[in-house]
């Protein structure tokens, strides 16, 4: 790993400067912080040469807490990253979807972020990112991941164990199938999108702070308890946060348990996960009681990882939610107080050189039926199903040497295709739109520096 100079400093304020004037960037944690630490190319620890979706290796840095590094005891802990898009969809959506948009054909960056990441010493590092997002034109706190670790053995056989705080359930996980780091892994925050959404994808995220314990025995076992709770509104006011879905109720549980196993050229993986909070709607106690959420779901993961020149994954996740809505109920906002969602999303990957690829999404969410809860909907269902389809190329993952491993580049398209949407396929909302209104193609770049 190259020592930290100056002229490194200056390549990285320059390129950040040039970055933001011309607004071609993007998201996710392949940030050049850990390449300059551990003095591996991107393409070392992401798929593709570009995150957030790791490799074997990857993985192993961030659950031993991001601190494994080469030469310097120190290297610069900051980076960046932007993402910039241009968005069609199939139809005109009915109202810009954000101050300052068109019905449709929009060019917007979607955000651009800041982060510190690294790992200091042999127990503790961690990232944490802040972001201004360009659709609602904001700043505020982004992802957040610090790690206490320690490694040992148990007769002979390797154990490391953690402490964490993070402020989004998932973020930690170092597996790419669960929702906060799952495929899409980068997207339009004006694009049409499903009403309905289980609590795990994404409802609460960067609105709670959690504390987890976890163990990786064997490199192949992993166990994890977390609790979650909602910060003050004070809080959440500082960092730019909100409660999202609402305010949990004292603390709510998360488990995680996973088997991984390496077998010849390959890696798999196989695990189940819940989360369980209990929550007042929009934070409002007038109802005397919450709502609750119970989360529970199985995934899995492929790779194979034999030839450097031909990269496969293949990520899936089935999530049943069960939805006791009492608070809503008694608020208006739901007609009955016993609901359920079920989710299953399945995406399989191709990386030449992790260099050019694609990927193949699956996605199918369905549910009660329920008149207050999805409005929106002609039949009052939640049901949405389709495909997601991306082709990107990456620049500068492979190889330490271009620009000392402090930019990377990615270009893509995406092609998102709705086979039902909110509940049908064809006027699903009763005024005569169709499922396919809402087919959209993204073209986008990304960056990192």
């Amino acid at each position: 790993m190259p020592d930290i100079a100056p002229r490194h400093g200056a390549a990285r304020l320059a390129a950040l400067a040039a970055l933001l004037l011309c607004a071609t960037a993007a998201p996710a944690l392949a940030v050049p912080s850990f390449a300059e630490q551990t003095g591996q190319p991107c393409s070392a620890c992401h798929v593709g040469g570009f995150g957030p979706q790791l490799t074997p290796l990857g993985r192993t840095f961030k659950l031993d807490g991001y601190t494994m590094r080469a030469g310097a005891a120190f290297s610069n802990p900051v980076s960046a990253m932007a993402v910039a898009a241009y968005l069609h969809t199939a139809a005109d959506q009915p109202a810009p979807p954000a101050p300052g948009t068109n019905t449709n054909d929009n060019v917007t960056l979607d955000q651009a972020s800041l982060f510190l990441a690294g790992g200091y010493g042999d127990h503790v590092g961690g990232f944490s990112q802040f972001t201004y997002d360009g659709v609602g034109r904001a700043f505020a706190w982004d992802n957040l991941d610090l790690r206490l670790v320690d490694q040992t053995t148990i007769d002979d056989t390797d154990l490391v164990l953690g402490l964490g705080l993070n402020n989004a359930p998932g973020v930690q996980d170092p597996w790419n199938t669960l929702p906060a780091w799952g495929y899409p892994y980068t997207g339009s925050g004006i694009a049409p999108a499903p009403a309905a959404g289980t609590i795990l994808d994404g409802a609460l995220a960067q609105g709670v702070l959690g504390a987890s314990a976890y163990a990786f025995w064997n490199d192949s076992l992993y166990a994890e308890a977390a609790l979650y709770w909602t910060p003050s509104s004070g809080f959440l006011r500082t960092v730019g946060g909100d409660q999202g879905a609402g305010e949990i109720d004292g603390a709510a549980p998360y488990l995680r348990l996973a088997y991984e196993m390496d077998y010849d050229e390959q890696n798999f993986e196989i695990g189940a996960f819940a989360f369980l909070p209990d929550i007042y709607p929009g934070g409002d106690h007038t109802a005397g009681t919450t709502d609750s959420y119970t989360d529970i779901g199985l995934d899995g993961s492929y790779q194979f990882t034999g030839d450097p020149d031909n990269f496969y994954s293949v990520n899936a996740r089935y999530t049943h939610e069960e939805q006791n809505l009492a608070a809503s109920r008694i608020l208006g906002s739901a007609a009955h107080a016993g609901n359920a969602l079920d989710d299953l999303r399945l995406d399989a990957s191709y990386y030449w050189h992790d260099t050019f690829g694609g990927t193949i999404g699956v996605f199918d969410t369905t549910g009660s039926r329920d008149a207050l809860l999805y409005p929106g909907s002609a039949s009052f269902q939640p049901d949405s199903s389709g495909f997601t389809f991306q082709l990107d190329g990456t620049l500068f993952g492979r190889d330490m040497s271009n620009f000392d491993g402090l930019l990377n580049l990615r270009a893509g398209i995406q092609y998102t295709l709705y086979t039902r949407f909110d509940g049908g396929t064809s006027n699903y909302d009763g005024l005569g739109g169709h499922a396919s209104d809402n087919n959209a193609v993204r073209v986008f770049t990304w960056a990192a520096l």
